[in-house]
């Protein structure tokens, strides 16, 4: 059934208020069929857990929510297993169901919110693993054919934060579910800097995938909002990778710049140093701000508007430009 005029407050993490024209939900390949042939020409949106994106206006068409569900284990043998897993899957209740059933391989990206359909459209990411790392293949349902192509993982084109669907297939296709291969051997990732100390902390020799996640989620949770109480979309900026001469320019006044190796003998640079560097951490202004404990996270306190918090992220990329010679890209959608 589609449903008119309808507020989107609930359907977005960053809390923003505004009004949907046209709303309806769909658990099934069918019942997408079947309202998209009651469609008109408007503006098509889908929306997984709307952790991703900034409403700053209502929107004039049809927004889609994808509560496609299912939890299927199409091959296990000794040493991998893989899930097949239904797009409208909440991404952590899908990690936590693996550490549950001790399938390794997704547990550095526990408590990221959103839907698992929305996991390799961005590549998400975090303390060591992307999603290209455990990523067999996609089901996506053609809106203009309404037929289903499968998509392997060298057909996404995944890089960073980026995929095949957030450019020359943008708003063609809506993912229906996505396959998985995880390893049943326990084997962990603890490299990144932060896990490490957090398990050496906890005084815990042998590490299982649950005391990573344990592990990560306590780092997220310290540093991150939850969008339950603080409105937010996560990271709003992408960490810039630019040339070395660039990082040469920055280390003359800052000689403990965070940096890491990139592809193409290019450098990855930390967008929440940078922005601190430049006194925005912690800034409120009215009901909106940069959180307190993380730069690169933008937060709605309280009935902000979605073009207040553009306004915010332009005067942050404006001021990072000018003082390090760095362009900082936005991360989250705006609509």
């Amino acid at each position: 059934m589609i449903l008119t005029n309808i507020n989107l407050k609930e359907h977005n993490t960053f809390g923003i208020s505004v009004n949907s024209a046209r709303f309806a939900t769909f658990t099934s390949v069918d019942d997408l069929t079947q309202i998209l042939a009651k469609r008109d020409s408007s503006k098509l949106l889908v929306l997984g857990g709307g952790s991703n994106i900034l409403f700053t206006q209502d929107f004039d068409g049809l927004v889609l929510k994808n509560e496609i569900k299912g939890f299927e284990i199409i091959h296990q043998d000794n040493d991998l297993v893989q899930v097949k897993v239904g797009a409208g899957e909440v991404w952590h209740d899908f990690v936590l169901k693996c550490i549950d059933l001790r399938f390794a391989g997704v547990e550095n990206l526990s408590l990221i919110p959103g839907s698992v359909g929305a996991s390799p459209m961005q590549n998400i990411g975090a303390y060591g693993v992307e999603i290209k790392d455990v990523f067999i293949e996609l089901q996506a349902y053609h809106i203009g054919s309404g037929k289903i192509r499968i998509f392997s993982n060298e057909e996404c084109q995944f890089g960073y934060r980026e995929s095949v669907f957030k450019r020359e297939f943008k708003d063609q296709y809506i993912i229906t579910s996505v396959t998985y291969e995880l390893n049943m051997s326990g084997r962990i990732n603890s490299s990144y800097g932060a896990i490490q100390q957090e398990i050496e902390k906890n005084g815990i020799n042998h590490p299982t995938i649950k005391d990573i996640s344990d592990a990560v989620i306590k780092i997220r949770s310290s540093k991150l909002p939850n969008p339950k109480e603080i409105g937010n979309a996560g990271s709003f900026f992408k960490n810039p990778i630019v040339d070395k001469e660039v990082l040469s320019n920055i280390q003359a006044s800052f000689e403990k710049v965070p940096n890491y190796p990139a592809a193409d003998g290019k450098v990855k640079l930390a967008a929440g140093w940078l922005i601190e560097q430049a006194g925005w951490k912690g800034k409120t202004i009215g009901n909106h701000g940069v959180h307190k404990n993380q730069a690169l996270v933008l937060v709605n306190y309280s009935d902000a508007l979605g073009n207040e918090i553009l306004a915010l992220s332009t005067q942050i990329i404006d001021d990072i430009t000018e003082k390090f010679g760095v362009t900082l890209e936005r991360e989250v959608n705006i609509l």
